[in-house]
């Protein structure tokens, strides 16, 4: 497949992005030094909130695992930021090789790096869109020339449902793409939250809201009640909406050091 062309946005390397801070959370190499400032401020009020962004990575590679393993062979992910090691490709297409897969992101740069390190996979792109809107992201010409939306796709909103506020409506976003998806395809989603905190982890995880402020993308915790409203007209898959953590978690995995310093839910749902 020939990579498209697609016009590249204006990078601003002056302000903190916060998918180049989840990228230096999880030890990649596409981050500023305004990141990595914002990531220090992030820690030293919500220590934990690392252990949270790693947590998610490997929630993420769970359910795309799981999507494979009924069949399904493309996925869609929504706000990507930067695909780094052990992203939604890497894992989709060492289960099947052929596994097709766009990624969409509004920041530039999050593209631009990311065309930069699948150049050579035909299998798999990335796209500047804004992915509160459903009909113009489905309707990409580069998205319909790799992807069949007349066949199940897996769609993947991992920690990013946190930068749409409520005004933007999220639940009416998320059925937006569910209504136009086929049966069979899958939803994998995850979201933070500040439900089970007490005390000192509650004012560190608000306090990190305000330098998310400073990004493009503010942020907004919800409950698990909040959460499961996204999941509507969806069969749960089990164990259904739980910690991340707790989602399909691989034998021997122990958690407990997440319980108490942060909360995040997560679950996946398939459209009959």
């Amino acid at each position: 497949m020939e990579r498209p062309e697609r016009p590249v946005g204006k990078i601003d390397v002056d302000r903190p992005s916060s998918a180049r801070i989840y990228d230096y959370f999880l030890g990649g190499a596409h981050n500023f030094e305004v990141d990595r400032h914002a990531a220090t401020e992030l820690e030293k009020v919500h220590p934990a909130i690392g252990m949270a962004m790693r947590a998610n990575r490997s929630y993420l590679r769970r359910a795309v695992n799981y999507m494979a393993q009924q069949g399904v062979d493309q996925f869609l992910d929504l706000g990507s930021g930067i695909p780094t090691v052990g992203n939604v490709h890497e894992i989709a297409q060492r289960a099947n090789p052929g596994a097709r897969v766009v990624y969409v992101d509004i920041e530039p740069i999050a593209v631009t790096h990311s065309n930069t390190i699948l150049a050579g996979n035909d299998n798999a792109l990335a796209i500047e869109a804004d992915l509160t809107n459903a009909r113009q992201v489905l309707s990409d010409p580069d998205l319909n020339k790799l992807l069949d939306l007349a066949r199940p796709v897996g769609l993947i909103l991992a920690g990013v449902l946190q930068y749409v506020p409520d005004a933007g409506d999220p639940a009416g976003m998320i059925r937006g793409y569910v209504d136009r998806i086929v049966s069979g395809s899958h939803v994998a989603m995850s979201h933070p939250s500040l439900d089970e905190l007490t005390g000192e982890r509650v004012e560190g995880a608000v306090k990190a809201t305000d330098v998310y402020r400073r990004t493009d993308t503010p942020f907004h915790y919800r409950t698990k009640p909040e959460f499961e409203t996204f999941f509507a007209g969806l069969e749960l898959i089990e164990p259904g909406v739980v910690h991340m953590w707790d989602w399909r978690p691989e034998l021997g995995t122990d958690n407990e050091e997440l319980d108490g310093q942060v909360t995040g839910f997560a679950g996946v749902g398939r459209k009959s």
